[in-house]
């Protein structure tokens, strides 16, 4: 007998509403809880992530307090000469310098020497420099490289090889013509008193492009005037005279780096003043309170009644372990016991604010600047101990992560439930389905049946048809 598929066909009936009917009984009230979990575990997810975000967030500021370097800044305010010339100096302080006003002159700037070929020697950039070739040694200073000149080689073509020279330390080679001749011009970039480029030959031919001949006692037919040779610079620190071979000053000021710009014009100065990067840390103190409001506003706002958070353990510890690192007592700070010493307080709703009974975070570095540093970046200082508090707490393996972990974990642990629950609705369905099917046959049979007996009866003799 052949199985009836569609539930009904067979016997009119409206099957598949009861099978409908059937399956939801089973699945509407398991789907809906379904559905609660996952909404309730993202609603979670979604709180807690607000409050690592602002977690996160303070703990960027805290790795910064924690870094003495960012208590250690220098600011250089240079005053430079009323002129039209540009600037005189320019500064480079590091964190080791210490506070001060100096008055820089420049006396003298560095420049490298320019040697220029002697009258007379070459007509034209196509006159030849060695008929069989050698090789140009050039010194400057320390540095030094040789060229070596194949046979034949040009006025023209010494520029170039110079110029292209892999070796060159920094000599520029050019061809300066006047009308009626070529002169070879070459500058070094090395600088500094008796640091003159010097150029000798192998073979005597290249004399007239040597500043020493093959002899090496005579002159070569390059040469050096007084006005062009290497020269150092000089500067005068509150009328104390500095030479450099550069026009860079490392160390002129201890652990200062200055750098002369231009010369003095009739004796004129640049006053330089070097202060603490008071700003820099007022600005950090600043990011610090803010993200730690935000941080408390959000703890606030996440555990409030009707909350995934309300009364939630995990940020319940961590809210009482913040506020009792705030009010460690600080160690090895100098005169700074407590945050309150350093111009920070902290109102009735646990908000911190910049201002103290004691005293303002200005007056603070006014009377102690460098225990500023220590109180917060010191070993024993509040920002290292709010490190190892949020590292416990956002670090790889950290509690927040973990929770995330877990909550994640039940998301697909739902989803897992959700497929198995599924599979068990549609071996449900089939089995409805199987089970009306038969019924379904048997009731058609039954009417076919019915309907084969009415119409033997009928045709009976005698047999009446009721009206």
């Amino acid at each position: 007998m052949p199985l009836i598929t569609s539930a009904g066909v067979g016997s009119g009936l409206d099957l598949e509403s009861i099978i409908s009917a059937s399956v939801a009984a089973e699945d509407t009230p398991k789907m809906n809880s379904f559905i609660a979990k996952e909404e309730s575990i993202q609603v979670e997810l979604s709180s807690l992530g607000e409050v690592k975000s602002a977690m996160s967030k303070l703990q960027d500021t805290i790795e910064k307090l924690a870094d003495i370097d960012n208590f250690n800044k220098r600011i250089a305010d240079i005053k430079q000469p009323t002129s039209d010339d540009g600037d005189l100096i320019s500064v480079t302080p590091t964190s080791d310098i210490s506070p001060g006003d100096f008055n820089i002159e420049v006396v003298e700037l560095a420049q490298g020497s320019r040697a220029t070929s002697n009258d007379g020697l070459f007509t034209s950039t196509d006159d030849v420099v060695t008929a069989s070739g050698g090789t140009l040694s050039f010194a400057a200073g320390n540095k030094s490289f040789d060229l070596t000149l194949d046979a034949g080689a040009t006025l023209a073509d010494l520029r170039d090889a110079i110029n292209d020279s892999d070796d060159n330390f920094g000599v520029t080679a050019n061809i300066i013509n006047t009308g009626t001749e070529s002169k070879l011009v070459l500058t070094s970039n090395v600088s500094g008193a008796g640091n003159d480029l010097v150029i000798t030959n192998d073979i005597a031919e290249l004399d007239n492009v040597s500043t020493l001949a093959n002899d090496g006692v005579s002159a070569g037919g390059i040469a050096i005037a007084a006005d062009d040779e290497a020269k150092s610079a000089e500067i005068k620190v509150d009328g104390i005279s500095i030479i450099s071979e550069t026009n860079t000053f490392k160390d002129a000021v201890q652990d200062m780096t200055i750098v002369a710009k231009r010369q003095s014009v009739d004796n004129e100065t640049a006053r330089l003043s070097v202060q603490v990067d008071r700003e820099s840390v007022t600005k950090l103190v600043d990011e610090f309170i803010a993200n730690y409001n935000n941080l408390i506003g959000q703890i606030g706002l996440q555990t409030r009644v009707g909350k995934p958070l309300n009364g939630d353990a995990t940020i319940r510890a961590f809210d009482s372990q913040l506020s009792n690192a705030l009010a460690t007592e600080l160690i090895d700070s100098g005169p700074f016991a407590s945050i309150f010493d350093i111009g920070l307080g902290v109102d009735k709703e646990g908000y911190l604010e910049k201002s103290s009974l004691v005293r303002s975070l200005n007056e603070a570095m006014d009377e102690n600047y460098d225990n500023i540093g220590k109180a917060f970046a010191g070993e024993n200082g509040l920002a290292k101990q709010l490190e190892s508090l949020f590292d416990n707490y956002l670090d790889s393996k950290g509690i927040m992560n973990q929770r995330e972990t877990n909550l994640n974990s039940q998301l697909d642990e739902l989803e897992d439930d959700v497929a198995n629950h599924e599979y068990r609705m549609e071996s449900l369905e089939a089995r409805l389905r199987e089970q009306y099917a038969g019924l379904d046959v048997l009731i058609a049979q039954m009417q076919s049946t019915q309907s084969y007996l009415s119409a033997q009866l009928s045709s009976l003799p005698g047999f009446t048809k009721s009206k």
